[in-house]
């Protein structure tokens, strides 16, 4: 049994339970785009809480129930079932240290980073559920930040390089106020995200030019020496212009 049927499977259930469950993230936008998406790709958000998911699912890991996350072994294959949440505090630049669980889909999205990972999928009607115009950015080819961009960077300012990752692997724009917002808070990346998580970047960055060719890591390490981000990463780049 492949990992899609998997998935569809394990929302089945849930929603016999009496739940929500949707397909969340980078599958949605990856089937959008027709383009493949991987197993790791395929997450799940639902209204059910950590403890009742863990009921419905006996085989399981509880790997950030205080965010609402559990990782559910299904079949040959491991999902991330997630509540529906809205963070509510955010103190070190990386991740909440507060969250409201059993929020609503709206509010969820409305938590995520850019706007075309922040759709859902329902994978028993095949309705995409969109509140943040994902769709519409998807058409326009622009990656652009749900809400203030100088808010979402400052919850997680790993996201800068993130949205340098995701323009540079589409092909696609990066917003005009996402773009400032990223020169504003270029500063910041260091110690708030660690060398490790930096290199992680790199290397998926890497990784998705020797998929398309078309794609260039040179121009998004051009693209992050404009914004500020590369002299932050490698000091001695600091007078390069």
């Amino acid at each position: 049994m492949g990992s899609l049927k998997c998935a569809k499977e394990l929302c089945q259930k849930l929603r016999e339970a009496g739940y929500i469950a949707y397909f969340a993230g980078g599958f949605v936008r990856d089937y959008l785009l027709k383009l493949s998406s991987s197993d790791s790709d395929i997450d799940i958000a639902t209204d059910a809480l950590p403890e009742e998911i863990v009921q419905l699912f006996p085989n399981h890991v509880l790997v950030g129930a205080q965010f609402g996350v559990v990782l559910v072994l299904y079949g040959d294959y491991q999902f991330e079932v997630a509540t529906f949440r809205k963070d509510e505090l955010y103190e070190n630049g990386r991740s909440p240290t507060s969250v409201q669980l059993k929020s609503s889909p709206k509010e969820d999205a409305c938590r995520r980073d850019f706007t075309i990972n922040g759709m859902f999928f329902d994978p028993l009607t095949e309705e995409i559920h969109d509140y943040i115009e994902g769709k519409i950015d998807l058409e326009k080819k622009l990656i652009r930040t749900i809400g203030s961009p100088d808010e979402r960077f400052t919850e997680d300012r790993l996201r800068m390089l993130r949205a340098i990752r995701f323009t540079h692997r589409f092909g696609f724009t990066l917003d005009e106020d996402t773009r400032k917002a990223i020169i504003r808070s270029s500063h910041t990346l260091l110690p708030s995200v660690s060398m490790e998580r930096i290199w992680q970047e790199f290397c998926k960055m890497r990784a998705t030019q020797s998929r398309n060719s078309a794609l260039s890591f040179k121009e998004a390490l051009i693209d992050m020496h404009a914004l500020g981000l590369l002299k932050i990463i490698f000091p001695p780049l600091k007078n390069v212009t």
